[in-house]
């Protein structure tokens, strides 16, 4: 796995935040894995041997939110799962098992600062970041769903 330290400690300072042995470990965990983890899965990930409080690890995560830096997603099972906005993308999000995954798209970028100036123009709000969600069912998911409709009579 890459050592995303450096990396993790210059967006903590460009982002006026103090570099913490704990955001340091969040961000680093969120830089190499793009697995849209919980707080409590990221708790277990970097826990360790050294001892750690699911509250800073908690506290850490909103800040990190709150400073841009990673974006909160709100899963179809009312959890709650984190992303490093490395790139800009949006999630698409299973209404059935909660998966997400990241979608990449070439004009992602024009297309969220037209929705933001058009959403700043209906409502007189000065927007300052954006999140899009898109939900459905996923591959596993619509199979699953397709063999149980096969079994019916």
């Amino acid at each position: 796995m890459p050592n995303f330290s450096d990396e993790a400690g210059s967006l903590l300072r460009s982002h006026h935040l103090k570099v913490t042995k704990p955001r340091l470990k969040i961000l680093e965990y969120l830089m190499a894995h793009h697995n849209h983890p919980t707080a409590s899965t990221i708790f277990t990930a970097i826990s360790g041997d050294e001892p750690a409080y699911r509250a800073t690890v908690y506290n850490n995560l909103n800040k990190l939110v709150d400073a841009g830096i990673v974006t909160e997603i709100k899963n179809g099972d009312d959890s709650l799962h984190y992303d490093y906005f490395v790139k800009p993308h949006f999630h698409i999000i299973c209404k059935k098992c909660g998966k997400i995954a990241d979608v990449y798209y070439p004009d992602f970028g024009r297309i969220e600062e037209q929705m933001r100036t058009e959403a700043d123009k209906q409502t007189g709000f000065v927007t300052s970041s954006s999140h899009v969600e898109i939900y459905g069912l996923c591959p596993n998911c619509q199979n699953k769903e397709k063999k149980t409709n096969k079994c019916k009579f």
